[in-house]
């Protein structure tokens, strides 16, 4: 069976660290983004670059026929691109909506059905996803975000019973906060609401984040950690379903089952006030 591991997103953060750490354990590792330039410095590492937009299907037939033609197969892959879109469900654009769905879930789902036929003449294979806290509870401003991250719960369970019988293995990772460019992001994609009946949330919104995603903040893992987590699942021979990363996704999932939806909402409104 092909060790060769095939990454999304590596052009920062979480997919960075991937690639750096399966090129640790000596795993044949492609490292992907829409731009290559953005990983030349993985080239020069050893790892093997390739341009991928996961939104764009011609992009992923090639990325993953380009692998299967050197390494005779992918034995692991990595979903780790993404992005955050914000903003209040009244606000965000429907175009863009649909846009972090296309990259967050669609492509994602695509480029399962592209390796799982490879996948399962070899009798074997890993699929990482990289899910959130954000996938286990919602919070204000960032509905748009967690629906995605929600229907990666949702596949990766589906899906991880459809092969097992096949020998693949589905793993979900659900890190909390990770100190990366996520908040600048949130930022960017924020809808204008310097004038409307949001502004005050929208301020009280990105201060929250900034904060929150600082080096070291409290509950922040690190890129790393997380990276650590995915070779440990690519490794395994029979990994965990689900991987929670950091503090965030084994507390605050407990609070949204056993507190009251009124008392929960008290609690998100102190953490984002909406004036």
């Amino acid at each position: 069976m092909s060790k060769a591991v095939l990454i999304t997103g590596c052009s920062s953060g979480i997919g960075r660290a991937i690639a750096l750490a399966a090129l640790k354990a000596g795993l044949p590792t492609w490292a992907t983004a829409r731009n290559p330039e953005t990983i030349a410095d993985l080239a020069e590492a050893g790892a093997r670059v390739l341009a991928l937009d996961v939104t764009d299907e011609t992009s992923r037939q090639e990325a993953v026929q380009r692998v299967i033609e050197v390494e005779g197969g992918i034995g692991a892959l990595v979903n780790s691109a993404g992005y955050a879109q914000a903003g209040p469900v009244e606000e965000v654009p429907l175009d863009a909506l649909r846009a972090q769905f296309e990259t967050n879930v669609f492509g994602l789902v695509r480029l399962c059905q592209l390796v799982l036929p490879g996948m399962r003449a070899q009798a074997g294979g890993t699929i990482v996803n990289l899910g959130s806290a954000g996938g286990l509870m919602a919070f204000p401003g960032s509905s748009a975000y967690d629906m995605t991250k929600w229907s990666l719960e949702a596949l990766s369970d589906a899906l991880r019973a459809e092969v097992r019988r096949f020998g693949v293995r589905v793993v979900l990772l659900e890190p909390g906060g990770v100190p990366t460019n996520f908040a600048a992001v949130q930022a960017d994609t924020w809808p204008d609401s310097s004038q409307g009946p949001y502004a005050a949330f929208a301020r009280n919104h990105h201060d929250r984040m900034t904060r929150y995603a600082r080096p070291g903040a409290p509950g922040m893992s690190t890129p790393d950690k997380v990276a650590a987590v995915a070779l440990k699942a690519i490794l395994a021979r029979d990994p965990r379903a689900r991987y929670k990363i950091g503090m965030p996704p084994r507390i605050m999932p407990v609070l949204y089952r056993t507190l009251s939806n009124r008392t929960w909402d008290r609690l998100v409104s102190r953490l984002f006030p909406m004036d």
